[in-house]
Order: C-alpha cells, then sequence, then structure tokens
C-alpha cells in the first residue's frame, strides 16, 4: 500500500477492469482495490445459485429442482456483445480473448401486437418476413442496399441524403417506410432506446445499423456474443491482462478514504495506510457526493425450465420490445441464455428483463416481457439508481464511471470508457495502442 502509483482504480467493475488493463499495457502503475471479495462490481455473475437468492432476501434457498448450486453464474446486469463492436476489438487487441470462450446468440427477434418475430436483417430474410407486407418489404430492401452501399466520405452514396444534416424521419421518409418498420429499424436493428434519434442528423444511425448487420455477418445466427461462464468472466480477463503487467490488485480492501489536496487527489486510505496516486478511476459507489442520479433500471431475472415461446427453442436470444409498441418512452429488452453457456443446470434458462424506469410502478413497466416468458420458475427484481459524474475530473483527477444502462449490449459502456480514456490521457483512445507490446512479459516476439 504504501507506495506511489499512477493511477489507483476502485471496483472490479467491466469498465474500471478494462481502464487499469489499458492503463497497465501503456506502462502505468496501477493498484487496482475493491471493497468486495469478488470481482465485477455491479456487473458481477453470481454463483453458487444459493448466493443470488441470498442476496435477494430469499432466505428458504433454491430448490432442488434448481439442479447443483454451483452449475449457476447468473449475471446482475444482463448485456451481449456486438460481434463486430467496440468491446470484441478491445479483447481482439488486448488478446483478453486468450481467458475467454464465446458462443453466438442464436437469435434475434422483436415485439409488434403482442407476438414476437425474427428480426430481418439480411435482404432474403427481410423478403421472408411476416412484418411486412409485400410492397413494404421491397422499399426495406431498398433502404438496406442503401445504408449497406452508404460511405461517409464517398458523396455519390448519398443519394441526396446529408449525413451531417437530414434526419433520420427524414430518411425514413425518403424511403416511404411505415411506422411498423421505423419501429423495429430503430430499435432492434439501430439499438436506440427511445424515439429521440428521429430529428438527429442520420449518419448515427446509418452507422449504427451498418454496425449491426456488419456483426451479423460475422456467425450469420445473430450480431451477437456472449461469454461461457457467463459477463463475470470479462472483468477478470482484463484485470489478468493489468496483472501481466504489473498492475496490483487487491480485493476485500475496503476504501475509508480519497485523499485530496487543493481539490486535487493525491491518494487512498485504507486500513490506515495511504496509497498515493497521480489519478483515480473508481465507479459512483466510491464517491457518492460527486455523482448524480440520472434515473433507474428494473432488471428481472427469471428462471425458466424451457426456451421462449416463438423463438424456435433457441437456448439464447434477445428480444427488443420497441416503445410504440407498448405506449412507453424506452424500450424493454430480454436477454435469454442457457445451460448451453455454462452459467445454469442442465435444462433450466436464465431470462432477464430490463428497461429504463418511468413510472412509480416499475415492475408492472415490464409485464409485456414476463408474459413471454411464462411459466416463469423463479423471479429475482432489483431496481437500480443510475449515476453519472458532475464533472470531468480535470480539475480533481478523479474519474468517475456511470452505472450500466438498460441497453442490452456494451457499446454505450465502450463509449464511457474512451471517453475516460480521453480527459484522463488527454489525446483520443487508439485501438493500435492497446496491442500487447512486442516483446511482452512473456518473453516472445509477437506470434
Amino acid at each position: 500500500m504504501d507506495e506511489e502509483y499512477d493511477v489507483i482504480v476502485l471496483g472490479t467493475g467491466l469498465t474500471e477492469c478494462i481502464l487499469s488493463g489499458i492503463m497497465s499495457v501503456n506502462g502505468k502503475k496501477v493498484l487496482h482495490m475493491d471493497r468486495n471479495p469478488y470481482y465485477g462490481g455491479e456487473s458481477s455473475s453470481i454463483t453458487p445459485l444459493e448466493e443470488l437468492y441470498k442476496r435477494f432476501q430469499l432466505l428458504e434457498g433454491p430448490p432442488e429442482s434448481m439442479g447443483r448450486g454451483r452449475d449457476w453464474n447468473v449475471d446482475l446486469i444482463p448485456k451481449f456483445l456486438m460481434a463486430n463492436g467496440q468491446l470484441v476489438k478491445m479483447l481482439l487487441y488486448t488478446e483478453v480473448t486468450r481467458y475467454l470462450d464465446f458462443k453466438v446468440v442464436e437469435g434475434s427477434f422483436v415485439y409488434k401486437g403482442g407476438k414476437i418475430y425474427k428480426v430481418p436483417s439480411t435482404e432474403t430474410e427481410a423478403l421472408a418476413s411476416n412484418l411486412m407486407g409485400m410492397f413494404e418489404k421491397r422499399r426495406f430492401r431498398k433502404f438496406l442496399v442503401f445504408v449497406a452501399n452508404f460511405d461517409e466520405n464517398d458523396p455519390k452514396t448519398f443519394e441526396g441524403v446529408d449525413p451531417q444534416s437530414t434526419s433520420m424521419r427524414e430518411v425514413y421518409r425518403k424511403f416511404d417506410l411505415g411506422q411498423d418498420v421505423i419501429d423495429f429499424t430503430g430499435h432492434a436493428l439501430a439499438l436506440y432506446r427511445t424515439d429521440d434519434y428521429l430529428d438527429q442528423p442520420c449518419l448515427e444511425t446509418i452507422n449504427r445499423i451498418k454496425l449491426y448487420s456488419e456483426s451479423l455477418a460475422r456467425y450469420g445466427k445473430s450480431p451477437y456474443l456472449y461469454p461461457l461462464y457467463g459477463l463475470g468472466e470479462l472483468p477478470q480477463g482484463f484485470a489478468r491482462l493489468s496483472a501481466i503487467y504489473g498492475g496490483t490488485y487487491m480485493l476485500n480492501k475496503p476504501v475509508d478514504d480519497i485523499i485530496m489536496e487543493n481539490g486535487k487527489v493525491v491518494g487512498v486510505k485504507s486500513e490506515g495506510e495511504v496509497a498515493r496516486c497521480k489519478q483515480l478511476i473508481c465507479d459512483p459507489s466510491y464517491i457518492p457526493d460527486r455523482v448524480r442520479k440520472a434515473g433507474q433500471v428494473i432488471r428481472i431475472i427469471c428462471i425458466l425450465s424451457h426456451p421462449i415461446k416463438n423463438t424456435n427453442d433457441a437456448n439464447s436470444c434477445q428480444i427488443i420490445i420497441p416503445q410504440n409498441q407498448v405506449n412507453r418512452k424506452s424500450d424493454i429488452y430480454v436477454c435469454m441464455i442457457s445451460y448451453a453457456h455454462n452459467v445454469a443446470a442442465q435444462g433450466k434458462y436464465i431470462a432477464i428483463a430490463s428497461t429504463t424506469v418511468e413510472t412509480a410502478e416499475p415492475e408492472k413497466e415490464v409485464e409485456p416481457a414476463l408474459e413471454l416468458l411464462e411459466p416463469i420458475d423463479q423471479k429475482f427484481v432489483a431496481i437500480s439508481d443510475l449515476y453519472e459524474p458532475i464533472d470531468d475530473g480535470s480539475e480533481s483527477q478523479v474519474f468517475c464511471s456511470c452505472s450500466y444502462d438498460a441497453t442490452t449490449h456494451f457499446e454505450t459502456t465502450c463509449n464511457d470508457i474512451k471517453d475516460i480514456y480521453k480527459r484522463m490521457a488527454g489525446s483520443a483512445f487508439d485501438f493500435e495502442n492497446m496491442k500487447r507490446k512486442q516483446n511482452d512479459v512473456f518473453g516472445e516476439a509477437d506470434q
């Protein structure tokens, strides 16, 4: 403890572990502490199953029908990785993929009029989909071709659309797309949670749809990946990376005080000792006086003994319920995984429904999702506050991450990581910088 570090990191959530890994690879001396005895903070995977029951104050514990407790790894925050997205790039560049195995999620579905349909994302699927009538399909196909060919650096591909000023609403109008198609394009392909994007410049939406299609093209079944043994493996993989590069880890380490001098962080006090530092990274739980509440998310973990109806018995899938379909402002999501991912006992499925809270009765808000999952063996309800830092850390050099939102993928988390990196390092985050150094610690040249 009694040493001088470049960076001290508090909390082992995914955001903190990735930043700690990057800083270590960049040659910074890092101390990483967590007051909990386990990795992952808010984003951990809970095992054995008995521990999950305890955490949710279900004192009777799991019935025998749930199988062996240690066969379970239940994520508290459900998310998938976009196959071509930023987190996969971070994993590949840092070679943290050495420590993980992934499976492709078997399908992506969207909710319309009380039923679920497979999300069409290729021309062939679009033409075969029951989501649209015949003429609508042709228009949607034209739109998909336009998006696939769109290149922001080549005005010949714009077809009269200005990426910086034409709104997405106008682009939909140009292709004469109806409300249902707009719903699933914006929410199931571009993965927006609300409809605010409609009046913003269309470039961001076009790029999001491209990301979806490119991710889908990699493996075919869906654009999403999920790690065997649960998401708790991700922070641990980056923690190993940090340790290889000389980072120091301390779990179960209480943080008594963050020491400031002249408004700037100089160290962290724990059990009577002070570790000094130039910069500090932490999650909101370590600095309650420097964050503000930005909303709430409800997540309901459901244990099932059957796959979800109308999903072709998929052993993993995502269902998006666009807000328009259920008269809400934000979408409801369902992530489902199962024993096939080594996160549940044989023949068991875990489905997690989540959404941004909009009313005083959050459980009612996710009912449309729960109806799709019936019968449910056991429910665990968590309502979490979302926090964000009140300043950018430039004065204090204290850099705080944002809470994990209701989205079902890691793109927003990666944006937060890149943003914190930029504020800390003074330069934009560059994936190339993350490549393991030529002669890395194993003393071998790049293989």
